[in-house]
């Protein structure tokens, strides 16, 4: 099952996705400017063989829910989210309501 639905942080919309897996869950809260997302994204993919492109992504992990990844850290931070000044161990909150203005 896949559920997609605009979430609030601070009064700003984000959308998150939940798409249900076998043994897992793929999960991500995105706006127009970037996202985070559960342990399965490959930082080091878009930092290597994508790094032309400006992908503002960051990845937390140990999370099953939304509300986890909501709550959570990054883990791993994309080479053009240090635009933002995103760092490993930043809430992602925090992160978000970076992107939240532009």
């Amino acid at each position: 099952m896949i559920d997609v639905k605009p979430i609030e942080v601070e009064g700003y919309t984000f959308i998150a996705i939940s798409a249900q897996l076998p043994e897992t869950n793929l999960l991500v809260i995105q706006n127009h400017i970037g996202y985070v997302m559960c342990g399965a994204l490959d930082i080091d993919l878009l930092n290597e063989k994508l790094k032309d492109r400006p992908i503002i992504a960051g990845r937390a992990v140990g999370v099953r829910t939304i509300d986890e990844l909501l709550e959570g850290t990054l883990d791993k931070v994309t080479i053009h989210s240090q635009k933002y000044n995103w760092t490993p161990g930043m809430p992602i909150k925090q992160a978000l309501l970076t992107i939240a203005n532009e």
